[in-house]
């Protein structure tokens, strides 16, 4: 699957030069969300996952706002409609907004000015570096409308950006966080001049999409799976992780680049050479476990020797499997 063949309806979407750019694009309402723009939000995260040109994405909204949550007109007042089977469904949804941001193995770049409110704020969340303006506002606002802080993964994700109490704060009072007290939190990564936001963004993208992507994919599943492992786990399982990344021609490259006094071009792409594409599994699972044409992760055999693609389990030993399936799955 290539960028070319997603074509959102209710955002902006362009991809060069292996780098993805997602435009909010309802400037005049401060680039609200609706239920279809949430929905095709999720679908396009979902398909990342397969899009073989693109290494690295940005977030950011059209004018001056990156995005001020939930329409007001087309998501609040429908909701108050709707039973807890049509609330819960929503409230589901958007959860899974930020569950496939998180899965989807490129890093995501938020370049976030003027307000980002509520479900913009989670999505700021969800990405995985962001960057502010001294002008723009977050605000988890939750609270000021009669809802819990609760919201897209909100009390688990933001404590862990900037730390218990000042997250607890910010979810009990719905209260703005202005851009230089986001990046003294840790919010942002950095702030910037409005004129200059969406191309720091881009350089940081750029260096992303022509570094290492295998490893930098590595690395993102690795920070969300260390979530819920315990110091036996999380040693073990990045010990594991990086002996994959070590099978690599990109480590190999910047090894050889180290000896010849020469700058790597890392291509991205693990080290056998009998299987070249992420559409020439021959493994017995026909393209992965979940039934998708390629393997989710990547279809390269590891060990030449086996005869089957390790990711996706087939002829496999068993404490290997279970270890490469608590990594990848």
């Amino acid at each position: 699957m290539n960028a070319s063949d997603i074509n959102p309806q209710h955002f902006e979407w362009s991809a060069n030069h292996k780098i993805a750019t997602v435009t909010l694009n309802r400037p005049d309402r401060k680039n609200p969300l609706t239920f279809d723009s949430y929905a095709e939000l999720r679908d396009t995260f979902r398909q990342l996952v397969h899009v073989s040109d693109v290494k690295a994405v940005i977030f950011t909204g059209k004018g001056d706002n990156f995005c001020s949550g939930g329409d007001v007109h087309d998501i609040i007042g429908p909701l108050i409609k709707l039973d807890m089977k049509g609330l819960l469904s929503f409230t589901r949804m958007t959860g899974d907004l930020v569950k496939a941001m998180r899965e989807c193995p490129q890093p995501i770049i938020a370049a976030i000015d003027g307000i980002c409110a509520g479900a913009g704020a989670c999505i700021a969340m969800a990405s995985d570096i962001r960057y502010g303006t001294a002008r723009s506002k977050v605000a988890f606002l939750f609270n000021r409308v009669g809802l819990a802080g609760c919201d897209m993964g909100a009390c688990a994700v933001l404590p862990r950006i900037i730390g218990q109490g000042r997250a607890a704060e910010l979810l009990y009072t719905g209260r703005a966080l202005g851009g230089d007290e986001a990046e003294s939190w840790g919010f942002y990564n950095r702030i910037f001049e409005p004129k200059d936001l969406l191309d720091a963004a881009k350089n940081t993208a750029e260096r992303l999409a022509n570094g290492p992507t295998f490893a930098n994919g590595v690395t993102k599943m690795m920070l969300n799976k260390e979530w819920n492992m315990g110091i036996d786990e999380f040693i073990e399982a990045e010990a594991q992780a990086q002996a994959i990344c070590m099978q690599t021609q990109d480590f190999k490259r910047a090894y050889d680049s180290f000896i010849s006094k020469t700058k790597p071009i890392f291509e991205g792409n693990p080290i056998c050479s009998s299987c070249r594409s992420f559409s020439s599994c021959s493994c017995r699972c026909q393209g992965g476990r979940d039934g998708r044409s390629g393997c989710r992760y990547f279809c390269r055999c590891l060990f030449t020797a086996m005869e089957s693609c390790k990711i996706c389990f087939c002829n496999f030993r068993t404490w290997y499997r279970n270890i490469i399936y608590t990594l990848f799955k």
